[in-house]
């Protein structure tokens, strides 16, 4: 006997935004790295993003950019458990950083280990500045989103942070940045590539 019914196809409904977050992983894990300088507490950074993503998926807008929606979310957390440990020093004019630096040893190669160096030395809005527009490829309107700050607070952050590495790393204006690591070159550029 068969069923008098046809058997009805199931509809594909909206695709569920918690499928694509294992495709954000790699430039959460980035941002990360950025903001703690430390691959254990990166990673644990990044899974409290995607517990908390996951958890309140439904604050997410279907439509809506969810690789920035992620990267808001990791930020807060990270700025969150910030002041609760209050164990750094603020070094926002540079100063202390401006000590450290040192010029490179080589003929005019820069490597990648005194970019990190001189990126580490940056205050923590000029680095998120630089890795959201420069090496996430976030536009500076998405960026300030993000962070809640104006779209000229991000530029300025981007700019400053830009000069600033620039001096750090002994850079005569106009001199070629020799690297092949695209993600640095982005950090370092004027009008930053989109890296998506």
């Amino acid at each position: 006997m068969t069923d008098p019914k046809p058997a009805q196809r199931a509809r594909p409904g909206p695709a569920d935004p918690r499928d694509e977050l294992v495709d954000h992983l790699p430039a959460l894990r980035a941002f990360a790295l950025s903001l703690t300088r430390d691959g254990s507490s990166a990673d644990d950074l990044v899974q409290d993003t995607i517990v908390k993503a996951w958890t309140h998926i439904d604050k997410f807008q279907p439509g809506t950019n969810l690789r920035a929606w992620l990267f808001t979310i990791l930020r807060n957390t990270f700025y969150s458990a910030r002041r609760k440990t209050r164990r750094e020093v603020s070094d926002t004019d540079g100063i202390h950083a401006a000590r450290q630096a040192t010029r490179p040893d080589h003929d005019g190669r820069l490597a990648l280990n005194d970019f990190r160096v001189a990126f580490g030395q940056l205050p923590d809005e000029q680095r998120e500045a630089l890795i959201l527009v420069g090496a996430s490829g976030f536009s500076y309107e998405e960026a300030a989103s993000m962070t809640g700050v104006a779209v000229g607070t991000v530029k300025s952050r981007a700019n400053r942070g830009r000069r600033r590495l620039a001096e750090l790393l002994h850079l005569e204006d106009g001199e070629a940045l020799e690297m092949t690591d695209h993600a640095t070159l982005a950090v370092m550029a004027q009008n930053a590539p989109v890296m998506r």
